[in-house]
């Protein structure tokens, strides 16, 4: 009779960076008594921040679409943890309003939709780099309360800043490292490694979908366009119709699951040799006293597993 008993744990570590998970599948069998993280399907329109009614009155930084009948709403974040007028706190923050419908989700809107917010990141983008003191700029998207969104009307995040995360430099100096060491870019290698094995999800002429290799999240998946791109703003048309695609499909996925989940991508300013990527990352399990201990992420959905979940939606 073939084994019942779940694969041993496996040590892993991150691409470029000293971040390790251990790969546990026999985790995921462990009880549970107390409630899962799980994305609150509920959508309340009586109180919302976000609606037309509430958000015309400000003054948008960006508009997609008429005025009177708009598609794509960015205004400044009414309660920032950084502003331009705090010299010690020196930063930006921004909501994308994604929708005028409280009643829709990213997932839902149609891939042209998908591929305007996109654009519209990359308009903000332009914009926010005109500041000299901006040095880094993070577009992020938190789905359901155990992901930290506060308000469930569909939006995402920009926030900028005069000063780049310590993990960031340290990623930028690793990957530095590792091209004059082997003459190529990091990213561009993971992606001829990726593109072939059990991890890859989907890939096109522009693109490339896949599990990584250290997920440090349960359902963790990448999303990398082809070319060495630094940054948003260089997308083409095609890659921003492929990426739209990728992204609706791995967010319908997540649904399926039930799942809370983040999105976001880094973008250092004055970096134009980056690779850039998004991270989803769904949120299927706490960390706990291991991971905020040690630092030592514990995962116990193998990267390969979720991939061939991913695969369905890509069919």
């Amino acid at each position: 009779m073939p084994s019942t008993r779940r694969p041993r744990s496996e040590l892993r570590k991150d691409y470029i960076q000293d971040k390790y998970v251990l790969i546990a599948p026999r985790r995921a069998g462990r009880p549970y008594t107390v409630r899962r993280p799980e994305r609150d399907g509920r959508r309340d329109a009586r109180e919302c921040a976000l609606c037309p009614e509430e958000i015309d009155q400000e003054k948008a930084l960006l508009t997609v679409g008429p005025r009177s009948d708009w598609r794509i709403k960015v205004v400044s974040n009414r309660f920032p943890a950084v502003s331009v007028d705090n010299p010690r706190a020196y930063g930006v923050q921004e909501v994308v309003i994604e929708t005028p419908h409280p009643e829709r989700q990213l997932d839902d809107l149609p891939v042209s939709a998908v591929v305007e917010l996109l654009e519209a990141y990359a308009a903000r983008t332009v914009e926010l780099t005109e500041d000299p003191r901006i040095q880094y700029i993070l577009i992020f998207k938190n789905d359901g309360g155990r992901a930290g969104a506060s308000i469930a009307h569909s939006h995402s995040q920009i926030f900028a800043t005069d000063f780049i995360p310590p993990h960031l430099l340290d990623k930028s100096k690793k990957t530095f490292e590792y091209k004059l060491h082997h003459g190529t870019c990091p990213y561009c290698d993971v992606i001829g490694q990726e593109s072939r094995g059990p991890r890859l999800v989907h890939e096109d002429d522009q693109i490339v979908v896949f599990t990584p290799y250290a997920s440090m999240h349960n359902y963790e998946l990448w999303i990398l366009p082809r070319r060495h791109l630094d940054n948003i703003t260089a997308l083409n048309g095609q890659e921003r119709k492929s990426w739209a695609k990728a992204l609706k499909r791995a967010l319908r996925a997540i649904g399926d699951l039930g799942l809370p989940y983040n999105y976001y991508f880094h973008q250092i300013i004055y970096d134009q040799d980056q690779h850039l990527y998004m991270k989803i990352t769904p949120r299927g399990s706490v960390w706990a006293g291991v991971e905020i201990g040690s630092g030592i992420i514990i995962n116990p959905i193998p990267p390969e597993k979720a991939a061939t979940y991913y695969r369905r939606f890509f069919r």
